[in-house]
């Protein structure tokens, strides 16, 4: 089973446990998603129901208009999730990257290092 994207991984931890607590044994594997624009994330967290946390928000706030600094935040916001997932027991991680590969790459490359 794959999650939908979350920003927080406390809500990934919470919904594990209440799967374990029903009797489900499959693997829960984490959706990611590097984010890219501010804008952009603001209308997909609004459809899915998922949020943003402050610190991130605020990280982004601060790029503005830098594109390059606002993938570079999302793309670090990213790995620090993953190797947070990864070490607390996750089975993998599922990158949600709408075709955009630059970022899978990235993060491939961070997580490499």
């Amino acid at each position: 089973m794959t999650t939908q994207l979350f920003f927080d991984n406390e809500s990934y931890y919470r919904f594990v446990e209440r799967c374990r607590s029903a009797g489900i044994t499959v693997p829960i594997v984490p959706g990611i998603m590097p984010v890219l624009s501010l804008k952009q994330i603001q209308r997909f967290t609004s459809m899915c129901g998922t949020s943003l946390p402050g610190t991130l928000i605020r990280r982004l706030e601060a790029a503005g208009d830098a594109a390059e600094i606002v993938e570079a935040v999302g793309i670090d916001w990213a790995l620090g999730q993953i190797r947070d997932l990864l070490r607390r027991g996750a089975p993998g991680y599922h990158l949600y990257i709408l075709n955009r590969a630059k970022s899978a790459l990235a993060l491939a490359a961070g997580l490499a290092a």
